[in-house]
């Protein structure tokens, strides 16, 4: 067992080399009281003075304990005080939580962190997760079948600036520098509670895996971690290079072309499908090898059209593309709308980025030139022909018109087969009618018994406009 002096060395030694902390830094310090936590506060405290460090100590009362969790708070207070550092609480109460109690405490710390970190002037919050912490993550994944993100572990450093000095460190070697300095610390009684699974593992499937197969075990898992690592710092460079070609955001969701996937080694397409997955859902929590496998199934199927779920989320495939956004109720209730259609005027399509404009242009007795834009963009209707006043809605089942230039009226629905549009962009396909009729209708175009005409005197313009929601000045006619 190594001295407690050396240990100090080599935690300093750890967060060189990891750059935790600049010269300045405020440093909010994790201490719920346990031996990890109280050992992190007293090394950094005889370290602070290498980095210029200002030291404050932040502690979660989770009252899952009763009269046991308030202790806790009051030990951390006191100790706090006894070294003159400031001291912030949280208090959350979860006794009455009816899901998972670990990941519930886990989310609640890390949201007062985040609060602490994003209001000034703490930059980095350090944690007491040590080597053996480490170990028992990575052992815990693998047996949940994680690949080599989830191998890498605890993070020395996360983008949101959490930070672990005590992760090379085991726990053993924490015990004996709080022993050794006469340091008092307090027990956890939910530690030894065989009810969680990493009790389980840390009291039960480690050791003895340590005494049957390697007793060098816990040392091996912190190194696939570490390795993993660094294999997830090389593909977080490659997928921050792959994503902005072709993950392409639309509303509420991220569009991606199978033929991509298709493309790329496979190594890369599981990755970018995280990616994609990570994006709408905002983590990868419950995200498993078999969701990634079958989103790539997906995207290889011969089939027309697709759709599978995952943990907070709702993938579909639709001719060349993916869609990957979040469960929604879709039914009629939701899909359909319907506006009046005042000229001018603004109107919004529910769940797009399209705006529908219109505008009456009176043309010179001398023009002869239509008004219709490239690729249906902007098309003119012959204003004389308009009877009544018009409705902007969503397409229907049973639709049907004649499109200019076609002969006899088409069902809508043929047009998006033979367009190979979307599944999702039909679900709010904007349809202007005029009574019964129908005007005109997006992509497709104007209905030729509409349609604007060279002699036509005064037209309709109907233009399409994409918004990017929040500079959005539109203005529904509901």
């Amino acid at each position: 067992m190594r001295e407690g002096g050396n240990l100090v060395d080599r935690i300093a030694r750890t967060i060189a080399r990891h750059g935790m902390f600049e010269a300045g830094d405020t440093v909010g310090l994790a201490v719920s009281g346990g031996a990890d936590s109280v050992c992190l506060l007293h090394v950094l405290r005889e370290l602070a003075s290498r980095w210029d460090l200002r030291l404050q100590v932040l502690h979660v009362n989770h009252h899952l304990r009763g009269a046991e969790s308030d202790a806790d708070a009051e030990f951390v207070r006191a100790i706090a005080s006894g070294f003159g550092l400031p001291f912030a609480i949280r208090e959350v109460d979860l006794t009455g939580c009816a899901g998972n109690l670990e990941q519930a405490a886990r989310q609640a710390r890390l949201a007062f962190f985040a609060e602490v970190i994003g209001g000034g002037p703490v930059r980095r919050v350090a944690t007491g997760h040590t080597r053996s912490d480490q170990a028992e993550t990575v052992l815990f994944r693998f047996l949940r079948g994680a690949g080599s993100a989830g191998l890498a572990g605890i993070r020395p450093v996360t983008r949101e600036g959490i930070v672990r000095p005590l992760l090379e460190v085991d726990r053993a070697e924490v015990l004996e520098f709080l022993r050794r300095r006469d340091i008092s610390w307090r027990d956890d009684s939910t530690n030894l509670s065989l009810e969680f699974t990493r009790n389980r593992i840390r009291h039960e499937l480690l050791p003895q895996l340590t005494r049957d197969w390697s007793p060098a075990l816990t040392q091996t898992l912190a190194q696939t971690a570490e390795w993993a690592l660094a294999e997830e710092a090389y593909w977080e460079a490659e997928i921050d290079r792959l994503a902005p070609v072709h993950l392409m955001p639309g509303p509420g969701c991220i569009l991606l072309k199978t033929s991509a996937l298709k493309e790329l080694p496979s190594a890369a397409a599981r990755r970018l499908v995280r990616r994609a997955m990570g994006r709408v859902k905002g983590d990868l929590r419950g995200i498993e090898f078999v969701h990634v496998q079958a989103v790539l199934e997906l995207a290889d199927s011969t089939e027309g059209h697709g759709r599978l779920q995952a943990p907070g989320l709702d993938i579909m495939r639709s001719f060349d593309w993916l869609r990957f956004g979040r469960p929604t109720l879709n039914g009629p209730a939701t899909r359909n709308y319907g506006y009046p259609a005042p000229v001018p005027g603004v109107i919004r399509i529910p769940g797009t980025e399209l705006e529908i404009c219109l505008e009456l242009v009176e043309k010179p007795e001398t023009s002869r030139t239509p008004i219709s834009g490239y690729n249906n963009m902007m098309v003119g209707v012959d204003w004389q022909r308009v009877s009544g006043p018009l409705e902007l809605r969503n397409w229907r089942p049973g639709d049907q018109y004649q499109p200019r230039g076609t002969v006899g009226a088409e069902k809508i629905k043929t047009l998006f087969q033979e367009f190979r549009i979307p599944l999702w962009e039909r679900r709010h396909w904007p349809v202007l009618t005029d009574g019964s009729s129908i005007v005109w209708t997006r992509r497709f175009g104007p209905a030729a018994q509409f349609a604007e005409e060279p002699e036509s005197p005064v037209v309709l313009k109907i233009r399409e406009m994409r918004v990017v929601p929040e500079q959005s000045g539109v203005y529904n006619s509901e």
